[in-house]
């Protein structure tokens, strides 16, 4: 059988490099600006550089669209009572594909590109952001399994320009 192209070895050589320059072993595991941060998997969102962070300010935990899901809440829960999170930012963007495309849209997409039919999946598509964040944010603020006071606010982040605003 032929060798195949190791398809990760860009990423480990540079990992290397990264290796050899590493400083944040002394980090510790807990947020400590107290925040959690919910936000796209969206390439064009750095996380820590639009909020003026550094690694170990805050825990960040990214899907699809930004969506509040079970596994989510299960993540904020944990971050929430040994992580140090007080506080949490649920944070959309523009031009999102979860928040413009339709399902069939997306299915199609999909099939196209792969030929895998998809039709089963719940994409959690958005058709009204500022509504989406609501309803999310209304989920983390009701959930029963957070320590009492803890912050929780949506928002959405500017793709073009890198503001961030205040939703909920």
């Amino acid at each position: 059988m032929p060798e195949q192209h190791d398809a990760f070895a860009d990423v480990l050589a540079a990992n290397q490099e990264y290796a050899a320059e590493f400083d944040l072993g002394h980090l510790v595991p807990g947020a400590a600006r107290g925040l959690a941060i919910v936000t796209c998997m969206d390439s064009r969102i750095e996380p820590l550089d639009m909020l003026g962070l550094t690694p170990g300010d805050a825990k960040i935990i990214r899907n699809a669209g930004a969506r509040v899901t079970e596994d989510v809440l299960r993540t904020l829960a944990l971050a929430t009572h040994l992580l140090g999170v007080e506080r949490i930012m649920v944070v959309a963007h523009t031009n999102c594909k979860m928040a413009s495309a339709t399902r069939d849209q997306v299915i199609d997409i999909v099939e196209q590109a792969s030929g895998i039919d998809v039709r089963s999946l719940d994409f959690r598509l958005v058709s009204d952001q500022h509504e989406t964040l609501e309803v999310d944010v209304q989920k983390i603020r009701s959930w029963p399994f957070f320590p009492p006071g803890i912050a929780v606010g949506g928002f959405v982040y500017d793709v073009a320009t890198g503001r961030v605003e205040r939703v909920t």
